[in-house]
């Protein structure tokens, strides 16, 4: 029988709940701020947003993946055969564990996630799947629909752990239509795991409403159009008066068009 691992001791204190987890840190507050800068490089970028989930993924997934404990004989088993076995808990390699990349925003933040469970973690039961969320307007020039004929989705995702890196947690509407679209048709998962780097408590309610077996994991929660006694007071005591999204659902502070930024694609 498989147990979840436990607390990872890292974190900031809030009133969002036991499904959110704060990693507010020196240094990543740094290379948030770095991440945001119009000054930082493209080059710098990439490399930051990668250090950023690397971060991010090892934290959450100590916490969140099944574990077993196990015997592993070590070099040393062989001159000292029960001392030289190393005895402890390790992520279960039994489980299966989905990423899913929503495109574009989430390519890099997906492949370095993926990238540090195959270091730990069986291939055939670990997957990096695609989804591609074309927005289609109606004859009014409004988006009438989300169009995912081009995605890549691998199989079933029934009883997996799924993992959605997607870097802005901006109004939870793209994560709630991907759950959607999997739960419908690939089945139902154990948990997901949401890893936005920066969310908004606007994403925290939507997408936790949205699906009980959701869990956040986040390095910052952007509220900057809440009002001043809001913003001096700890992270969701004043939920329901939190703003973090202008007029235009974008994050403020945020850090801008991320997903037209990594790809310096700006349609």
């Amino acid at each position: 029988m498989t147990a979840r691992g436990g607390d990872p001791g890292a974190g900031q204190r809030h009133h969002y709940g036991p499904r959110v987890h704060l990693l507010e840190d020196a240094w990543t507050a740094t290379a948030l701020a770095r991440i945001g800068s119009p000054a930082v490089s493209h080059t710098e970028l990439l490399a930051l947003l990668r250090s950023v989930y690397v971060h991010l993924c090892r934290t959450a997934l100590a916490a969140e993946l099944a574990t077993v404990e196990v015997e592993v004989p070590t070099r040393m088993a062989a001159a000292h055969p029960t001392a030289g076995v190393w005895r402890g808990t390790v992520l279960d390699p039994a489980q299966s564990v989905v990423v899913i990349d929503v495109i574009r925003g989430g390519i890099v933040p997906s492949q370095a996630c993926f990238e540090e469970l195959s270091r730990l973690l069986p291939l055939d039961a670990l997957r990096l799947d695609h989804l591609n969320m074309a927005r289609v307007a109606g004859a009014d020039g409004h988006v009438d629909h989300v169009d995912l004929s081009g995605s890549k989705v691998g199989g079933s995702i029934a009883g997996a752990t799924v993992i959605l890196p997607d870097p802005m947690g901006a109004t939870g509407s793209t994560t709630c239509l991907a759950q959607r679209h999997l739960r419908e048709h690939y089945g139902e998962p154990d948990k997901w795991v949401l890893l936005p780097m920066i969310a908004t408590p606007e994403y925290l309610r939507a997408v936790l409403d949205h699906d009980a077996r959701s869990v956040v994991w986040t390095t910052r929660i952007d509220r900057g159009l809440s009002p001043p006694d809001v913003l001096a007071a700890p992270p969701g005591l004043y939920w329901d008066r939190e703003r973090g999204l202008d007029a235009h659902d974008y994050i403020v502070p945020g850090a801008g068009g991320v997903g037209e930024v990594l790809n310096n694609s700006w349609c």
